[in-house]
């Protein structure tokens, strides 16, 4: 039923209604179709997730194993090379054994040479040391003789500068009495001066006033008159000129004002010029005290300027022959100093040199130790602590950090110097056997250089005259005896 009403409803449907119906419908498709797509890329995804989780879970299984068989191999390896290392080790440890044994032998060996030339040296020392009391005691007896003699002159020296020092205060005190009182008598001609001068000043200002006064009187008087008579001979001719009387009383009123003002004025100049008079006068005394004290500073200055003029010259003079002394000398050192670094630097490739060559003993013990008893070392040590009384003793002192490098010195210098007698013994047997050689030679031949000289062949009696007896001195089948001698020894009385 539902289908036929849906046909029918399609066979009712219009043209646009189906478009429509179509469009719908693809639409549903392609929804349909695109939750079909994502449920798919989904699933892949997942099962990607699921497959990287599993990949690495099988690759850490796989290093696990791996691991355990790379270690077990690497253990066998280091299984290997333990006992390899083992082995080595011990052979290293018996050659250092061995080693050991042969610098223990030399050790007792140098400990009996040291034992000798301490000896040695402590006898030197007890002569030194006798020598060195009798000097001290001589020097202690001159030392006291000398203290005495430098007291006495102390003694009279001091009582002269005592005695020289009360007189020149005796002096000072005289003089400082001497300059008050001529200060007290200055002082005192001054002031009478002083008011001397004062007293002129006065009564010529008075006199001067007396007769400006009086001057001016005369002129008011004159005035007056010609006031007066100016004054009738306006009433005589005119009433008019009243006012111009009047003008002139009020100027008359402000001329005598100004009369007055100037004659107040000519006071106070009077006393300015009296005031200023004096003050010129004491200026003009203080200014030639001052000029003459000036003069004299001025000579004294110049004076003392030729002097540090001619003490600068010679400074300078000297400074420079110091200079040219100084830059001398400073190329010099650079030159020494030079020569000192060549000399190091060639000490050094020497000694980087001589150190590749140095044995196996040498490099453990490069010096040889003490063979002294505490009872000994500990007598050296307060001997070298004594405070050096000579200046050689002194620098002897201040180079004993030298110590160690002097035994290696010694120590070479004596290998060097048995190594020369060995050379010498070798040259010597040397030349003998190639005697006996040639003997030999020239007895198993015949010729006529031969039978010139002496010939083993010629027997009389059973006997010969070439020497026979020839010593073994091989050191490869017998090696003598060596008496080992101090290198300073052999230093001081051979080389």
């Amino acid at each position: 039923m539902p289908k036929k009403k849906s046909g029918k409803k399609k066979m009712k449907m219009t043209e646009e209604e189906r478009i429509l119906y179509m469009e719908q419908k693809a639409l549903a498709e392609e929804e349909m179709k695109k939750k079909k797509e994502d449920m798919l890329n989904q699933f892949l995804k997942d099962k990607l997730v699921k497959e990287e989780r599993n990949s690495r879970f099988n690759m850490h299984k796989l290093t696990q194993q791996w691991r355990a068989l790379l270690r077990a191999a690497k253990s066998k390896e280091l299984k290997k090379d333990i006992e390899i290392l083992s082995q080595t080790f011990e052979r290293v440890v018996d050659r250092k054994d061995s080693v050991i044994k042969s610098l223990a032998k030399d050790l007792q060996e140098a400990e009996e040479q040291y034992s000798m030339a301490l000896r040695s040296h402590l006898q030197n020392m007890d002569t030194l040391t006798d020598l060195q009391r009798s000097r001290l005691d001589i020097l202690q007896s001159e030392y006291g003789e000398e203290l005495v003699i430098l007291k006495k002159e102390f003694d009279t020296e001091r009582e002269m500068i005592i005695s020289h020092h009360r007189q020149e205060m005796n002096d000072v005190q005289d003089i400082l009495f001497a300059m008050e009182e001529n200060a007290s008598d200055r002082e005192n001609e001054a002031r009478q001066e002083f008011q001397s001068l004062r007293d002129e000043i006065k009564n010529k200002n008075l006199e001067e006033k007396h007769a400006l006064r009086i001057q001016l009187e005369g002129q008011v008087e004159e005035l007056w008159k010609q006031f007066q008579a100016a004054l009738k001979n306006y009433q005589e001719t005119t009433e008019e000129r009243k006012t111009a009387f009047e003008t002139l009383k009020s100027k008359d009123e402000n001329s005598a004002r100004e009369i007055e003002f100037q004659m107040r004025k000519l006071q106070r100049i009077a006393d300015t010029i009296a005031s200023l008079k004096s003050k010129m006068a004491q200026n003009s005394k203080e200014s030639e005290d001052r000029n003459k004290d000036l003069r004299e500073q001025r000579e004294v200055i110049a004076q003392h300027f030729h002097a540090l003029k001619s003490q600068m010259n010679s400074f300078r003079e000297n400074e420079r022959s110091r200079l040219t002394k100084l830059t001398l000398d400073s190329n010099a050192a650079i030159k020494g100093l030079q020569s000192k670094l060549e000399l190091g630097e060639r000490i050094l490739k020497v000694s980087e040199q001589s150190r590749k060559r140095e044995t196996e003993s040498e490099k453990v013990l490069p010096f040889y130790s003490s063979s002294l008893t505490p009872e000994e070392q500990e007598d050296v040590a307060a001997a070298v602590a004594e405070l050096p009384a000579e200046p050689l003793a002194e620098a002897m002192h201040d180079y004993s950090s030298l110590e160690n490098f002097w035994k290696r010195y010694n120590k070479v210098l004596l290998d060097k110097v048995a190594l020369d007698k060995e050379k010498m013994t070798l040259v010597d047997e040397n030349q003998k056997l190639r005697s006996v050689l040639k003997q030999y030679l020239d007895g198993i031949s015949v010729n006529d250089e031969i039978l010139s000289n002496i010939n083993p062949l010629f027997v009389v009696n059973q006997q010969t005259n070439v020497p026979m007896s020839v010593p073994v001195v091989d050191p490869r089948i017998q090696r003598p005896t060596q008496t080992v001698v101090e290198a300073a020894h052999i230093v001081k009385y051979t080389i």
